[in-house]
């Protein structure tokens, strides 16, 4: 506003440049560049519409008392005829009330308006661009890697509970923390697309942008992992029964799924050095069962399966 203001006042001295002042704020407190253009056009044909509903209403009605409502009335009806967002068709009104309060009905005063709203639009604009404009890249690393690691531990809660028995109590908090990943992979989701309109017209985007094709190359794999892991802890949830544990197949599936979690870690980081190595992958071979269990067959095949896509994923031989 106030780089606005004298340049405004330099260009039409006889005003007060409160248009241009507006239009500037409005404008640079944008969250990314693309909203930023995009409040600076709603802005301007805002104004345009604004001056022409004033200009037609003075026209028609003449100066009297009631021609703020009927303005007002005509803007509203103008903006729901021409579909437009409620804070554009607040636009129009209030520019309209504006243009009769402070010029009348004069047309070469809302031409100035209008030039004067563009030039501050345009302030406000560029300096979203080159000096406010965050860059929301970093959310959306930390929150996929929080994802990665809420999932790595649902994977591990289901080892547990094919490790020893456990009661109703513990498997329902089971299932309810793995159900809540899929609000977690709502919540990226949220944040990818504002890392992508944050980097939509920004001069900072291009180191940016790398980065974030990596998380989101990343995400695109953790999601169907997600699925697969809240789907095992329903399954699991549904058919538990105590003496499943004692199964032999079960017991060499809970170092499977342990297996899993380990390297479902190593997606977000290299693991934990070890000398001179960094920690490796421990998904090394598939785990088989010869013979269905006659009892528990539909849960261990269900799991079987599901861990089999999980590590598919995991290792990158199924297709994203």
């Amino acid at each position: 506003m106030l780089i606005a203001w004298p340049i405004c006042l330099l260009v039409f001295p006889d005003q007060l440049p409160i248009f241009g002042a507006i239009a500037a704020l409005l404008v640079v407190q944008q969250d990314n560049v693309d909203q930023s253009l995009s409040r600076g056009l709603e802005r301007v044909v805002g104004v345009l519409l604004g001056v022409t509903v004033a200009l037609i209403a003075g026209e028609i009605l003449g100066q009297h008392s009631w021609l703020f409502v009927a303005a007002l009335t005509l803007a509203i009806a103008l903006g729901w005829l021409l579909r437009m967002t409620p804070s554009a068709s607040n636009q129009v009104a209030i520019s309209a009330l504006l243009v009769i309060a402070l010029g009348g009905l004069d047309l070469h005063y809302g031409v100035e308006r209008l030039v004067e709203t563009l030039i501050g639009a345009l302030i406000g604009f560029g300096l979203n661009a080159l000096v406010a404009a965050p860059v929301r890249t970093l959310p959306v690393h930390e929150a996929i890697a929080k994802l990665t690691e809420d999932a790595a531990a649902a994977l591990r809660r289901l080892a547990d509970a094919l490790d020893e028995p456990r009661d109703d109590e513990w498997l329902e908090e089971m299932y309810e923390r793995a159900r809540a990943l899929q609000e977690d992979r709502s919540g990226v989701h949220a944040l990818l697309r504002q890392a992508r309109e944050s980097l939509r017209l920004n001069p900072r985007s291009r180191r940016y942008r790398e980065g974030l094709a990596a998380d989101d190359e990343l995400f695109q794999r953790l999601q169907p992992i997600v699925t697969q892991v809240i789907g095992m802890s329903r399954a699991v949830y549904d058919l538990y029964e105590s003496d499943l544990v004692a199964d032999p197949s079960v017991v060499g599936m809970v170092e499977e799924i342990r297996r899993a979690a380990h390297d479902l870690e190593l997606l977000v980081g290299p693991g934990e050095p070890t000398g001179d190595h960094v920690e490796p992958p421990l998904l090394t071979s598939p785990y088989t069962i010869p013979r269905p269990h006659p009892d528990h067959w539909v849960l261990i095949g269900s799991l079987m399966e599901d861990l089999r896509r999980v590590r598919g994923r995991i290792t990158g031989e199924l297709d994203l």
